[in-house]
């Protein structure tokens, strides 16, 4: 709602703990560097949905957005969060709503927005699920939907966390198309799959698995520089919790031939590598994790693996790990 309501938008997500505060402190240094660049030409606004804040990081981010000049509204449906709602005049909250809902009304009493009402049918589907209204006559649609969002794990979030939005805002999108059809549930469980193809499809048809595996490639190819590591002289491209690794990895190595290696971590500490025919990948397999496998397709696991939530941290705890396997 919010990127239909406002022309220009940065988005964040976070779950709870210490992410929190890291995507609260980008959000900061994101405005201090728009306002380095524009000065004061911009009106500010942070925008926090769905997510309860302590008064601890209640405190931090409302003397930081007096401090850069940001306008600072909260809005959230958490019990949890009742003492910082009590404490801070822009911390709304209301418990018998979800967030969807109270955003949306938000939004239509301050920004004018959707007059026509043509998302309110959606936004009940939402709330319904949400807040679990069994007997809402949309809570069959929401369930289906929050299947929908839950397992769209296509695009992973941490490595490419604008494509991950615009994959799942595209799902509802589709969603919001259907949703007056008759047996509307039951037609959008039986259209999934071809909603979701319709994102990832670029030139021509294929199967799902495989238009992934191109549309993933070419993120992974576009960013390549930022998710470079290197192995005894070979220059390998580090993807973290991909997935799908015997298709995305030799898609990769394929359109990549200045590479020798891909490699996909995952929060565990498990990885999978592939190469074509430029590094016996079960020899790197088992000097850095004990694992093995054929000479292009091996894996293992990183010993005192730490995960972190910022890909950037990830790299190079991976990269400074096989710098001391190598030394």
């Amino acid at each position: 709602m919010t990127s239909k309501c406002f022309n220009t938008i940065e988005c964040y997500n976070a779950n709870y703990g210490p992410e929190v505060s890291a995507r609260l402190g980008e959000i900061v240094k994101k405005i201090e560097q728009d306002k380095f660049l524009h000065g004061d030409k911009i009106e500010y606004l942070i925008l926090i949905t769905d997510l309860n804040l302590t008064t601890k990081e209640g405190n931090w981010i409302e003397k930081e957005a007096i401090r850069i000049g940001a306008k600072l509204q909260l809005l959230d449906h958490h019990a949890t969060g009742s003492k910082a709602a009590e404490r801070f005049a822009w911390y709304k909250l209301d418990t018998s709503k979800c967030a969807t809902l109270i955003t949306y009304h938000w939004l239509q009493t301050h920004y004018d927005f959707d007059k026509e009402n043509s998302l309110a049918q959606i936004v009940k589907a939402i709330n319904a699920i949400d807040i679990w209204v069994s007997d809402d006559e949309l809570f069959e649609y929401g369930k289906v939907m929050l299947g929908m969002i839950s397992g769209a794990r296509e695009v992973n979030r941490i490595l490419f966390p604008a494509q991950d939005r615009a994959f799942k805002l595209s799902l509802i999108e589709e969603a919001e198309q259907i949703i007056e059809n008759e047996n509307a549930p039951i037609a959008l469980d039986d259209n999934l799959h071809q909603i979701k193809k319709r994102f990832f499809i670029q030139d021509e048809n294929n199967t799902k698995d495989n238009l992934v595996a191109y549309y993933v490639t070419d993120l992974l190819t576009k960013d390549k520089q930022r998710l470079t590591i290197n192995y005894k002289g070979y220059k390998g491209i580090l993807g973290y919790n991909v997935g799908n690794t015997s298709i995305i990895g030799n898609t990769c190595m394929l359109n990549n031939p200045d590479y020798d290696f891909y490699m996909d971590v995952n929060f565990r500490g498990n990885f999978s590598l592939r190469s074509n025919n430029k590094l016996d990948v079960s020899e790197m397999a088992a000097h850095i994790g004990n694992g093995g496998g054929h000479p292009n397709a091996s894996g293992g696991k990183i010993e005192n693996y730490k995960d972190s939530f910022v890909y950037a941290d990830v790299r190079k705890f991976v990269q400074n790990y096989i710098d001391e396997k190598c030394s």
